[in-house]
């Protein structure tokens, strides 16, 4: 079914007469529109791409299926979509609640001769679910990771910088055929390593430093996200148990994460591990994350994730431990959810790494 029949099949279930979208990674999933501004507005009759004269010969070229419609600057988007109510007969119109500001959502009321209807998740959860072409961006953005990875362990060495580490990935990347990085890059080391959310800084590496590098690649608009946790020179005897455990919970997801569990039931395959392990209070986060356009979207693995994975998505693993004064260990692998179990998409090496 195409992405419109299925964003038109959810609004007759919800008894909405049409929606208005503005979230841009929405947009561009729906119409395969790459610039930075433009309104969708889709009924069960008409499907309209708004944007200015700076985007519309860009807009013809990569749209389908949507009408591509210039606002002139005689008119407000406020105007058009006015038009389009009134000519299709709506009694009431969507909105991205997370997305539209209540300025903007006063403007559209003030215009606008409908019920405006607040929606969550609308296109978010279609986006679950990746089309065969997405799964190859995505898949091409994890091995632009992995060999960024192979390079950068020749790289780190004592007395580099954190900045210098994540700078000398993403110029790696760009050159692999990387867009971007697909985020800020974490380069957490030593004491800072306990920091799940450690954005490189000036800190100096030093010899028995654990260094965990969280970084990946933007390519044709899709993410990966992998996490790696090496040694530079030998660390301390507990955070090599640390690692063990960390590894070892990684591992038994790997094995048991297949279609049909709960997203739930996927977090509980690290988190009890450790758990048991002693170090629960050590891991604070979720367990995983969908990747896409977005670096985190549907679903969020955690013990409250009642979602059902299903084959097609494309979620995170990455179980962590991290001790205040000590240091910590993140290991994250992208997986694909297929009809029998997973695949692993991130292929680099899993076991500690000591440089």
């Amino acid at each position: 079914m195409q992405k419109l029949d299925r964003v038109r099949e959810r609004l007759e279930q919800i008894g909405v007469d049409g929606i208005l979208i503005t979230n841009a990674q929405n947009r561009r999933y729906l119409t395969g529109f790459t610039g930075s501004a433009g309104i969708i507005v889709i009924t069960k009759t008409e499907a309209n791409l708004y944007v200015d004269f700076r985007y519309v010969e860009q807009a013809q070229t990569q749209v389908k299926d949507f009408a591509v419609i210039e606002l002139s600057r005689e008119t407000t988007i406020f105007e058009e979509v006015a038009k389009m109510i009134d000519r299709a007969g709506l009694a009431s119109l969507g909105f991205e609640e997370g997305n539209v500001t209540y300025q903007l959502y006063t403007k559209y009321r003030n215009h606008l001769s409908v019920e405006m209807i607040p929606l969550t998740g609308v296109v978010e959860k279609l986006r679950m679910i990746k089309t065969d072409e997405e799964i190859r961006h995505i898949k091409s953005a994890a091995e632009i990771t992995d060999q960024a990875f192979t390079h950068i362990l020749d790289y780190i060495r004592p007395g580099i910088t954190e900045i210098d580490i994540a700078n000398e990935l993403e110029f790696s990347m760009r050159k692999l055929g990387a867009a971007s990085s697909a985020y800020d890059i974490i380069i957490a080391s030593g004491l800072r390593s306990a920091l799940p959310h450690g954005v490189a800084s000036t800190k100096v590496v030093e010899k028995g430093d654990m260094v965990t590098l969280d970084f990946g690649a933007y390519y044709e608009g899709y993410r990966s996200d992998m996490t790696r946790t090496i040694t530079v020179g030998e660390p301390k005897p507990e955070l090599r148990e640390i690692y063990t455990i960390v590894y070892d919970a990684l591992s038994n997801a790997l094995t048991g994460i297949k279609p049909g569990m709960t997203g739930q039931r996927a977090d509980a395959l690290t988190r009890d591990f450790i758990t048991e392990k002693g170090y629960g209070e050590q891991y604070g986060h979720g367990s995983g994350h969908g990747i896409g356009l977005d670096i985190h979207e549907e679903p969020f693995m955690s013990p409250k994730c009642e979602v059902l994975l299903e084959p097609g998505m494309i979620v995170t693993v990455e179980p962590g431990i991290y001790i205040p004064d000590l240091g910590g260990v993140r290991i994250e692998d992208d997986i694909l959810i297929t009809e029998e179990g997973n695949e692993t998409i991130t292929k680099s090496r899993k076991e500690l790494f000591v440089l």
